[in-house]
């Protein structure tokens, strides 16, 4: 006995199961060629630095595979509307739904479906999957890949732990949990008024405190400096090791809600890399709903016979997802520079494009 989804006919079923099955034919086919290119770029790495085979594929592609997915997920999907529209419509299949007497906004109901599923897919895996897959890749980067060797700290690090109090640390170490050198710095304005220094300082994770054998304080009172050493700092200070990783890739190894907490904690410390945290958790929502404006798009352009066949619609569909993603690099790099509030620019490339496929819905064939 085969299940049927409550509302949906024989043909909603048939559109459904094309779409979705195009969508992962799409997919399917694309990522065994981008493993493939992957694979023989890096192979020289994987042998001299002896990776198992194991997790070559568990740790590595297998966490690489949904990064990839979520990356282009738009374009898979986009691809997968012509081209499995262009087709119905290039056999005249869509001018004898529309002649039968279905309406082109209930042609549109099981493509709607089938995006349903699609972002939803996404948002999980946006919210929850990818983040922690991205932290095993990361891992396996670290110490399998030799240009991605130690790239997980900046050689110098400068971070600010509450409004006028700065951190800089050179030469943290996330193996040994050692930094060469640590500064704390105070400022009144823009005057530096008093610093602690100290080489060979030691994180202890269990209690967060900062320690090494000897450390100087020095104090600026207008051109006047006064310079004192001392013995054993052992410092509690609102600075964990996870914050002096880079932070484009710290970002993206944290689940959704560890993500909200860290952007909640580095607000109150007055951070000047907001516009980043907020960039990134708007994406994780941004991207999956414009599986819904690109599924509209993708329809109303190649719903049309045409002369050019499914090529034509394919190469317009293509330019118009390309610009997509072009529009949305741009806009990101806005919210980045403070230009605009993330919250804004991150979802002014789907309120614009979502006007686009307004337009071109209402100039599809009816």
């Amino acid at each position: 006995m085969k299940f049927k989804f409550p509302g949906l006919k024989i043909l909603d079923r048939y559109i459904i199961r094309k779409f979705l099955g195009t969508y992962l034919f799409a997919i399917g086919l694309i990522i065994i060629i981008v493993v493939i290119f992957d694979y023989v770029e890096k192979i020289d790495d994987f042998v001299e630095l002896k990776a198992p085979w194991s997790a070559i594929i568990f740790k590595y592609y297998f966490n690489f595979v949904p990064f990839f997915i979520n990356q282009f997920s738009g374009l898979f999907t986009f691809i997968a509307v012509i081209f499995f529209t262009s087709k119905l419509a290039y056999q005249t299949e869509i001018i004898a739904m529309l002649s039968g007497g279905m309406s082109f906004k209930r042609l549109m109901w099981p493509y709607f479906v089938s995006a349903s599923i699609i972002t939803a897919l996404a948002l999980v895996l946006n919210l929850v999957v990818i983040p922690a897959a991205n932290a095993r890749r990361i891992q396996f980067e670290s110490q399998y890949i030799k240009k991605k060797k130690n790239v997980q700290f900046d050689r110098h690090i400068y971070r600010q732990l509450t409004p006028g109090t700065f951190a800089y640390i050179r030469g943290y170490s996330g193996i040994t949990e050692q930094a060469e050198y640590l500064a704390l710095e105070e400022y009144d304005g823009s005057s530096l008024v008093r610093t602690v220094e100290a080489s060979n300082v030691q994180f202890e994770p269990e209690t967060k405190h900062w320690s090494a054998p000897k450390y100087i304080v020095r104090t600026f009172d207008g051109e006047k400096e006064t310079f004192t050493q001392h013995t054993k700092l052992d410092t509690l200070i609102n600075l964990e090791a996870t914050e002096l990783g880079r932070v484009q890739e710290l970002i993206k190894t944290m689940p959704i809600h560890t993500l909200s907490r860290f952007i909640k904690q580095q607000r109150e410390k007055g951070s000047d890399m907001i516009a980043i945290f907020e960039v990134e958790r708007n994406q994780r929502f941004s991207y999956p709903i414009s599986t819904f404006i690109l599924t509209l798009i993708g329809v109303s352009l190649s719903s049309r016979k045409v002369r050019g066949g499914t090529g034509l619609h394919i190469g317009i569909g293509i330019t118009l997802c390309f610009s997509y993603i072009l529009f949305g690099k741009f806009a990101e790099e806005f919210a980045k520079g403070g230009v605009l509030p993330p919250a804004i620019s991150v979802w002014i490339p789907n309120i614009l494009y979502a006007f686009i496929a307004i337009y071109l819905y209402k100039k599809a064939p009816k």
